[in-house]
């Protein structure tokens, strides 16, 4: 299948909206050039509200640790954005809900089989790390910590902690993650993506 016309069937996905407080409304963006993929865990209510991803404070600080500008973020043919779960998934007491579980099985292997300029993929968050690490991690920190070796495998991935600002203490603990981990996922990223494209 094209994928337009699948990004369309996505889109008009009403599997789980039985289990979503605000109904379904999946939010992904994919071009058929994009070279990096991003795999978080799924849309906030914020996101949901406007109907965008990542046009927030996490937004921000994931752009600032790829070092892109939203222009170059939010172009389909530069980045693809694919969250584990496509529909916001509600409020918890300590956050918001994990990701609807039927989401990334029904969707994600079309989808990334029409992505074939991928050259580089970020697992951002516990939910993303399990579900593509290709590794039996025991916590989120040490994927993060084993940026090395995702770096040099082949597919290339990394793993990183949420953007999410619930996770400043997460950051402040971990100081190597901003001196080792980002100068290398920025460099990574620099080559795919030039800071004249946008």
């Amino acid at each position: 299948m094209q994928l337009p016309q699948l990004l369309a069937d996505t889109r008009a996905c009403t599997l789980c909206e039985p289990n979503l407080p605000l109904g379904a409304k999946p939010l992904l963006h994919a071009g058929r050039g994009a070279k990096l993929l991003i795999i978080g865990q799924a849309p906030g209510r914020r996101a949901h509200d406007a109907g965008t991803p990542w046009q927030d404070a996490s937004g921000e600080r994931l752009r600032d640790w790829l070092g892109l500008t939203a222009e170059q973020f939010f172009d389909p043919d530069t980045v693809a954005l694919l969250p584990m779960g496509f529909c916001y998934p509600g409020t918890g007491r300590s956050g918001d809900l994990p990701p609807r579980p039927e989401c990334a099985p029904r969707w994600h292997p079309p989808l990334l089989a029409a992505l074939p300029n991928v050259r580089l993929t970020v697992l951002l968050g516990r939910h993303a790390i399990e579900g593509y690490a290709q590794h039996p991690y025991r916590t989120m920190t040490d994927a993060v910590g084993d940026h090395a070796r995702l770096l040099a495998a082949r597919p290339v991935r990394v793993a990183l902690p949420h953007p999410s600002p619930r996770n400043n203490r997460w950051l402040a603990k971990h100081p190597w993650f901003a001196a080792e981990v980002l100068p290398k996922l920025r460099r990574r990223v620099r080559r795919l993506v030039p800071r004249h494209a946008g």
